[in-house]
C-alpha cells in the first residue's frame, strides 16, 4: 500500500527540487560552452541533497494519505471492530520506516558527503571556465587571453561576417602591443573548436619591433588586402580537475572520517591539558625555567615582595630568572588554553554534522509513526489536507533542526542536543498520537471536574 505512493511522491518532490535547482543555477551555466555531460553530472551530484529532503517528506505524505483513506472509507472502523488493534495494523509501516531509516543512515553518512565533495569540485571548475567566444557589436571582447577585439557591425543574417574591426594583440606584452584594424572580416573555426581563424580584409597593422630585434625602437605600419589571424581557444575550453582530490570540510567528509578527526582533536586537547597539569605541578619546585618552557621574555629586573610568614614585614628578593620563568609559564598556559578551546570548537562542529546525518535518517521512521495515527484523524485522504499537514510537520522539524544547528555551532547547545531536539519533539508527538489511537482515548468518558471520583453524567 505504501511503496507505490511513496515512490510517486518522491518522484514529484525530486522533480520540483530539480526544477528549483535549474532555475537558480542555470544562468551561471549558460554561455560557458560547457559539455552536456558536465551539466548532467552536476545535476546528478546535487540529487543527493534532494534525496535527503524528499525521502522523509514522501514517507510522511504517503503514510498520511494511506491511513486517511482508511478513515474516509470507514475501513479502519471495520478493522477495529474485528479485534485488530492499531499496532497490529501499523506494524508493517514501522518495519518500512526502520528499513528506510537504515538506508538513509548509510546514504547520509557515505553517499551524500561524497556527492557534495564532487559537486563542489565541479562547481569550482565551472566558475573558473571563461565564457564562450561571443562577439557583440560595439563592445570590447576580452575573453581570450592577450587579445581584445572590437567589432563595429555584425550582420544579423550573417553572424560570421564582421565590419569595422579593431584588434589589440598583447602576445608580446603591453609595451609592444600590436594594433590591427580592418574594414571587414570573416570568422572561421576548425572542427575541434580549439582555434579561431579571422580572415581580415583591407586593413593595417601597427606595431613596434619586439625585444631581440636589431632596432627595438622601430615602428612598423603594414597595409594588407588579406590577412589571416589564428587565435588559440584553448583557454575557453572547459577543463576538469581530479574530482577525488581537494580539501574536505564537515559537509564533504564521511562520518568515519569525521569521527577519526574528532578523536585526533580530543587527543591534542588532552595532551595540552596534561602539559598544563605538569607545568602547574612543577611551579615552585625550581623545575620551571625559561629553557624548559621554551619561551624567551625580556628581563624585568629585581622585584621586592613582603614576607607574610613573619610578624614583621621582611623584604624577599625574587630573582630575575624566577620572574622570567613565571612569565614564560603563563604564556605557555595561555597558549595551551587557546589550543584547547580551538580543538573543542572544531570537534564540536564535526560532532554537529555527525549527529545531523543520523537524526535526519531517523526522521523517516518518526514521520511515518506520525503519519499513521494522524491520517486517521484527517478522515479524508485528500491531497490538499495531507500535503498541508505534511508540509507543516516537515517545516517544524526542519526549522527546529536548523536552529539547533546554529546554536550548537555557536557553543550554546551541546551538539547532540541541537541535532536531536527536533527528533525528540516529533518523536514524542508520534508516541502520543500512537497511544491515543491505540487506546482510543476519544471513547473514554471524561471525569467530572467537581468530583473526580464520579464519572460524568453521560457515561
Amino acid at each position: 500500500m505504501l511503496p507505490g505512493p511513496m515512490l510517486a511522491w518522491m518522484g514529484v518532490l525530486m522533480f520540483l527540487l530539480v526544477m528549483q535547482f535549474l532555475i537558480k543555477y542555470l544562468p551561471q551555466l549558460v554561455g560557458k560552452g560547457l559539455p552536456i555531460g558536465a551539466i548532467f553530472e552536476l545535476v546528478i551530484y546535487n540529487l543527493a541533497y534532494m534525496v535527503v529532503l524528499a525521502v522523509p517528506m514522501a514517507a510522511l505524505i504517503s503514510t498520511l494519505m494511506a491511513f486517511g483513506k482508511l478513515a474516509e472509507s470507514n475501513a479502519y472502523q471495520v478493522i477495529k471492530g474485528s479485534g485488530v488493534s492499531f499496532p497490529q495494523l501499523a506494524w508493517p509501516v514501522y518495519v518500512a520506516g526502520v528499513l528506510l531509516s537504515v538506508f538513509m543512515w548509510y546514504f547520509n553518512t557515505e553517499i551524500h558527503p561524497e556527492a557534495n565533495f564532487r559537486a563542489r569540485n565541479l562547481w569550482q571548475d565551472i566558475r573558473i571556465a571563461k565564457p564562450g567566444f561571443d562577439l557583440q557589436a560595439g563592445e570590447f571582447y576580452d575573453g581570450i587571453e592577450d587579445y581584445k577585439i572590437l567589432v563595429g557591425e555584425i550582420l544579423e543574417n550573417k553572424p560570421n561576417e564582421l565590419h569595422d574591426i579593431t584588434i589589440y594583440d598583447y602576445t608580446e606584452g603591453t609595451r609592444f602591443r600590436t594594433d590591427i584594424r580592418a574594414a571587414s572580416g570573416n570568422i572561421e573555426s576548425n572542427e575541434s573548436g580549439s582555434e579561431l581563424q579571422l580572415v581580415l580584409s583591407n586593413g593595417e597593422i601597427h606595431r613596434k619591433s619586439p625585444p631581440g630585434s636589431q632596432n627595438s625602437d622601430r615602428y612598423e605600419k603594414l597595409a594588407f588586402e588579406r590577412h589571416v589571424l589564428r587565435i588559440s581557444l584553448e583557454d575557453l575550453n572547459f577543463k576538469r580537475t581530479n574530482p577525488t582530490e581537494g580539501r574536505r570540510t564537515d559537509r564533504t567528509m564521511k562520518s568515519d572520517e569525521m569521527k577519526a578527526l574528532v578523536d585526533s582533536l580530543e587527543g591534542n586537547a588532552d595532551q595540552e591539558r596534561s602539559n598544563i597539569a605538569v607545568l602547574m605541578a612543577d611551579l615552585g619546585t625550581g623545575k620551571v625555567t625559561r629553557q624548559t618552557t621554551g619561551f624567551v621574555v625580556p628581563d624585568a629586573g629585581r622585584t621586592v615582595a613582603l614576607n607574610a610568614s613573619t610578624d614583621q614585614a621582611a623584604p624577599v628578593v625574587v630573582s630575575e630568572a624566577t620572574i622570567n620563568a613565571m612569565r614564560s609559564a603563563r604564556l605557555q598556559v595561555e597558549n595551551a588554553r587557546r589550543a584547547i578551546l580551538w580543538a573543542k570548537t572544531k570537534a564540536d562542529r564535526y560532532r554537529v554534522e555527525i549527529h545531523k546525518k543520523h537524526s535526519l535518517a531517523l526522521a523517516c521512521l518518526i514521520f511515518m509513526m506520525i503519519g499513521a495515527p494522524l491520517g486517521l484523524f484527517v478522515k479524508r485522504g485528500g491531497l490538499g489536507i495531507s500535503a498541508s499537514l505534511a508540509v507543516g510537520i516537515f517545516l517544524f522539524h526542519w526549522v527546529s533542526l536548523a536552529n539547533g544547528e546554529k546554536l550548537a555551532d555557536r557553543g550554546l547547545l551541546e551538539p547532540w542536543v541541537g541535532m536531536w531536539i527536533a527528533d525528540i519533539v516529533t518523536g514524542g508527538i508520534a508516541l502520543y498520537l500512537t497511544f491515543f489511537v491505540w487506546k482510543d482515548l476519544r471513547s473514554i468518558p471524561r471525569l467530572s471536574l467537581k468530583n473526580p471520583w464520579r464519572r460524568a453524567e453521560n457515561e
